[in-house]
């Protein structure tokens, strides 16, 4: 696949950075052929600093490094799609994206709620908020946190019994952000939930198929 990769006429290829977990796009930065090695070599990313004209080691001095999870080549082989396990900011600025000013405001900011209230949680935890009611769950301790977990599931079942879709809706939500804190004090990831799921289900699915 290397063979397919075009790079420019001064020997440069753009690559996205986008976080494996969300999906969501972190940054822009090129490689020369030389940056592409050392990220294949380490499987952390480096860079082509067209304004300083040097190879540069990401979070090198920041912290913030990305490991590698994925380097995908578009269909004209002159771009690279790097999807990463950020252990920072992607921003010199301190923001999780460099894409961090909306010129339009219609994207959906829903679709990686999930990971974002988890990483809340996890904020929560680290650096208390009074009157946080996250932070009065952490408090109490797992006990209360079990307790709520079968209160919120008992209350989809009666939701779901007497076919409330809005009821039902308001509970699912309830229980997840329970799970998500209960989640967090055992030590469990989303991540690890995904991978019981690929291995129980899609693994399965597709060794069936072959």
């Amino acid at each position: 696949m290397l063979d397919k990769i075009k790079f420019d006429e001064n020997g440069l290829i753009p690559a996205i950075v986008q976080d494996a977990d969300s999906g969501k796009v972190l940054m822009l930065a090129y490689m020369n052929e030389k940056a592409l090695q050392k990220t294949l070599e380490t499987k952390e990313t480096w860079f082509y600093s067209r304004s300083r004209q040097e190879l540069w080691h990401k979070g090198a001095t920041s912290g913030n490094r990305q490991k590698v999870k994925q380097i995908a080549i578009d269909c004209d082989g002159d771009a690279l799609l790097v999807t990463v396990e950020p252990l920072g900011p992607a921003c010199h600025t301190g923001n999780e994206t460099c894409f961090f000013q909306p010129v339009t405001n219609e994207l959906d900011e829903r679709r990686d709620v999930i990971h974002r209230l988890a990483k809340v949680i996890e904020d929560r935890r680290q650096h208390p908020v009074p009157n946080s009611y996250t932070n009065y769950l952490f408090d109490k301790g797992i006990d209360k946190v079990l307790k709520k977990v079968g209160e919120e599931a008992s209350e989809v079942i009666i939701a779901a019994k007497n076919d409330d879709k809005a009821e039902i809706k308001w509970e699912i939500a309830d229980l997840v952000y329970h799970t998500l804190v209960l989640m967090n004090m055992t030590g469990v990831s989303i991540n690890d939930i995904k991978d019981v799921l690929y291995e129980r289900h899609m693994k399965k699915k597709e060794e069936n198929d072959e």
